[in-house]
């Protein structure tokens, strides 16, 4: 029962991943997360106001049904396939987020002073919240696709913007991480 407890081996989860990416591309399908927003937007009538969201969205239901078994599974993963311990920190980055004025995430994935209701109530960081939500969600659009639909579904179909997008993503972390956020949090 452990097995099932830690964390696996890239070799292990990498494995998996690529198999579901071989039955993916067996049928014909593309793997992504954000493109399910579309999804639901068309399902909820948005296609009455804009013709984005104008298209056959039964179409889509079996990656509804990914996002649905991402969520469940997450569920069932902290409540009953885990120790309690939760995310344990590099020790050199609690102390680098203390400098920062920062708290360190105790066992959760974020800090509440960044993505809990205490965030809410610090008006420069509702404000970064928000521009950064914005972000994401103009970004995500603009290069056609997330992190996750361009790292796993594009570079397995060997896509060369999802290379450059990917390439992207890890040179704005880095910038965010090591540049904007000790200037934003000093």
């Amino acid at each position: 029962m452990e097995v099932i407890y830690g964390t696996w081996p890239w070799y292990i989860s990498g494995f998996l991943i690529g198999m579901v990416m071989l039955a993916l591309l067996y049928f014909g399908k593309a793997f992504g997360m954000s493109s399910n927003l579309r999804t639901l937007c068309s399902i909820a009538g948005a296609g009455r106001f804009a013709d984005f969201f104008r298209f056959d969205w039964k179409a889509q239901r079996w990656n509804l049904a990914v996002v649905f078994g991402a969520m469940l599974g997450g569920f069932v993963a902290v409540h009953f396939l885990s120790d309690g311990s939760g995310v344990n920190l590099n020790p050199t980055t609690v102390e680098q987020l203390a400098t920062m004025h920062i708290e360190a995430p105790e066992g959760k994935l974020a800090p509440d002073s960044l993505m809990g209701f205490e965030a809410l109530k610090n008006p420069k960081t509702f404000i970064i919240l928000l521009a950064g939500g914005l972000l994401i969600g103009f970004g995500t659009r603009y290069a056609g696709g997330c992190t996750s639909g361009h790292a796993i579904s594009g570079l397995s179909n060997l896509q060369l913007p999802s290379l450059i997008a990917v390439i992207g993503f890890f040179i704005g972390g880095l910038i965010m991480s090591h540049f904007l956020l000790p200037l934003i949090f000093r």
